[in-house]
């Protein structure tokens, strides 16, 4: 007997050549570098150029995963972008990066479930894989979020930056008494009810504009920890593992003092947390794909690790992954 796994064959990164440094904030912000690193841990943000857009970053961060992978889009058979700042109302960004790949074959849709779409992204690719309408499957969160900012507003043009990640994942057959590899479990969860302590105040339905971001940070931060360590919980207890079994966590990039939280409320020790967030900033949906690249990059995720991925977003929405690479 055997069981259908999905295992990440590759991942990508990929962020925009400008650099917003905090100095440079000061200068457009009533703010200082010594405010924003003490406050969020944040150093620099990446920008993206005019005309570039969320596609187009997305494609970058798909060509390395699918370099590293070792496979071309004709291998690809789904692809799923997790994103809140799709170049279009529609189609979705997501059509436009397969074509932008020379793909006319297989699905493409988005996801928007703002920070937790790259978790709830990779969910979904899951899902189809283990069920048949899926082989191969190219998973990415991408945003071009500095287009959402209010650039007066220092409580939030300082968190944001611009970047894509990606990851190529693909169907296996284990034999049952195999070691396990890939997705071993996951959770997400939503609640609505939390929708305006982090939201943007327009939308085609609405206002007929784009608009800005908005958020009650202290709410955020005090509804953060506690839901990240019920679905990181959540998901080990479904998997037969404790969090003194992970060997990574790789938390969404919102901002340090939540990343510091929440590995203390799980009693993570810091050299098993990864951190870009002092040069990434928050990237939305592609704050996870981002870190997860830089660690797998750098060679501290290898494979036999037992990584957890977690993010949470506006909605109220979050969760988690289970991977044993």
């Amino acid at each position: 007997m055997t069981k259908t796994r999905t295992i990440i064959r590759g991942v990508g990164g990929y962020l925009p050549e400008k650099i917003l440094t905090n100095a440079e904030l000061a200068t457009m912000v009533d703010t200082t570098d010594e405010w924003i690193q003490q406050r969020v841990g944040i150093k620099e943000r990446h920008i993206a150029a005019e005309g570039q857009f969320t596609s187009d970053l997305a494609v970058e961060a798909a060509n390395r995963a699918m370099a590293a992978a070792g496979v071309t889009p004709d291998d690809i058979d789904l692809i799923i972008v997790a994103t809140t700042t799709a170049d279009y109302t529609f189609p979705a960004a997501a059509t436009l990066v397969q074509m932008k790949l020379g793909m006319h074959h297989g699905m493409a849709f988005d996801i928007q479930a703002v920070c937790s779409g790259f978790v709830y992204a990779l969910v979904t690719a899951d899902s189809y894989i283990k069920n048949g309408l899926a082989t191969r499957a190219l998973v990415i969160g991408a945003e071009t979020f500095s287009r959402l900012l209010d650039w007066s507003d220092r409580t939030t043009c300082v968190l944001f930056g611009d970047g894509a990640g990606a990851v190529v994942v693909e169907k296996i057959e284990l034999a049952d008494d195999a070691p396990e590899q890939g997705i071993l479990a996951s959770a997400l969860r939503s609640d609505g009810h939390h929708w305006d302590k982090l939201y943007v105040d327009g939308g085609p339905s609405t206002t007929g504009t784009t608009g800005h971001v908005h958020m009650q940070g202290k709410e955020v931060f005090r509804h953060a920890v506690g839901k990240i360590t019920d679905v990181v919980y959540s998901t080990l207890d479904k998997a037969g593992y404790t969090v003194e079994d992970l060997d990574w966590f790789v938390p969404h990039q919102a901002n340090q003092r939540i990343i510091d939280g929440a590995g203390a409320k799980l009693g993570l020790p810091p050299e098993k947390v990864v951190s870009t967030v002092d040069l990434h900033a928050n990237t939305s949906a592609a704050s996870v794909p981002l870190a997860l690249s830089v660690a797998v990059a750098d060679g501290r995720i290898k494979s036999g690790d037992l990584v957890m991925l977690e993010a949470m977003g506006g909605g109220f929405t979050w969760g988690a992954t289970l991977i044993r690479w």
